[in-house]
């Protein structure tokens, strides 16, 4: 992946009053899901906080799609319960599991007018006319709609028919609501706009909310938790904070942020949260070299890969001291490539042993170096993680 800024600060979980604190957790026990032979889902297990925003987040294919599917009653499970609060809904078909459901494409009927797709599903629950009127009104009012409840889908931009989808699933006020990557389809600057307008909205409701994406700013800005899919398992649960800086393996570092991962020995084991001394090979005049990284779980000696993400490596001069104050060995190294982004500026540089890395420089002078420059490369040992191969 790119590179990301640091996450903004996980959002706290705060079920509101009312109809959205009946909003139930979701369990997961020992889930298995299959299309035809082929196993996509394996013995997973998941408990999602009641009126929380998760996220499931990997690239196609990794499994999160299919799994929001089978929570939806979509996909039925080869084994294993789906639990909301303690209704085992499992066996359920989609109707009657009580979620409301975004989808990547709208699924807006083209026929009807906003306000009749919003109404759809009050309709189908038999809800009185008055009821209707009064339910969807405040349901467009909340979306910013109102004034344009008398138009068909087609005269509406993307991000209004993402947000009439919105309107739709929660005007029904569902125990779960369920999000199939809904802001793929829009451009940047409506991505932006319709993310904040369903994190208002959910934290708004307090209800329960699984957000399917690719898009790891989206999943840290959004969500109070993340699960971080491979191969259709979860490789990571946690916090956006645990996620970007403690992430438990290589894949997760790599997916979630831009991270430089390099091969290292731990010449003993470490306990996890131990600071391990890992070893760098071909360092200045191909002799190893010696870092300080934390241990994120417990790791026997032998191989392990070295983790850095690009705005906590420290680049100076080549006569400066780069790990002055840090307790950090200065490894030489020469600028390849230089990108000015404003408020900072991208370098990628090479090791001796021909390694190359990112490091993003801030603050003053942060675009001070040029490219063929010698320069001077030191890792933070508090921000360096050492984790398995």
């Amino acid at each position: 992946m790119g590179s990301a800024a640091p996450e903004a600060p996980a959002r706290t979980a705060r079920p509101a009053a009312g109809a959205a604190a009946a909003s139930p957790g979701i369990h997961i026990e020992s889930l298995s899901v299959d299309y035809g032979a082929q196993a996509v889902i394996e013995a997973l297990d998941l408990d999602i906080e009641r009126g929380s925003f998760f996220t499931l987040l990997g690239p196609s294919g990794c499994g999160k799609t299919t799994l929001l599917r089978t929570i939806a009653g979509f996909v039925p499970a080869r084994g294993g319960r789906i639990r909301f609060g303690e209704r085992d809904v499992t066996a359920l078909p989609p109707h009657l599991r009580d979620i409301g459901m975004v989808f990547q494409d709208y699924a807006l009927f083209p026929d009807k007018t906003v306000f009749d797709n919003v109404a759809y599903g009050l309709r189908a629950r038999r809800v009185d006319a008055a009821g209707v009127r009064r339910r969807v009104g405040e349901a467009l009012e909340r979306v910013g709609l109102a004034a344009l409840a008398a138009r068909l889908p087609a005269a509406l931009s993307g991000g209004q028919r993402q947000r009439v989808a919105l309107a739709r699933a929660l005007v029904i006020q569902p125990q779960v609501l369920l999000m199939d990557e809904p802001l793929s389809n829009l451009d940047a600057k409506l991505r932006l706009q319709v993310r904040q307008t369903i994190a208002e909205l959910q934290a708004e409701a307090g209800i329960t909310t699984v957000f399917v994406t690719h898009d790891q700013d989206e999943a840290l800005a959004l969500s109070h938790r993340i699960g971080v899919m491979n191969r259709g398992r979860l490789e990571q649960v946690g916090t956006p904070a645990e996620i970007y800086r403690r992430p438990a393996t290589g894949y997760v570092a790599d997916f979630v942020g831009a991270a430089n991962l390099l091969p290292v020995t731990l010449a003993r084991a470490a306990a996890a949260g131990e600071t391990a001394q890992a070893v760098l090979a071909g360092g200045p005049g191909g002799a190893p070299t010696r870092l300080a990284a934390l241990a994120v779980a417990a790791l026997g000696a032998g191989e392990a890969l070295l983790m850095a993400r690009p705005e906590t490596l420290r680049l100076a001069h080549a006569d400066a001291d780069a790990g002055a104050g840090a307790g950090a060995a200065a490894l030489p190294v020469r600028v390849l490539r230089r990108q000015f982004l404003g408020d900072k500026t991208s370098y990628r540089v090479q090791l001796a042993s021909g390694a190359e890395l990112q490091v993003d420089r801030h603050g003053a002078g942060h675009d001070a170096h040029q490219v063929g420059d010698a320069a001077l490369l030191a890792f933070d040992p508090t921000a360096t993680l050492v984790l398995a191969r």
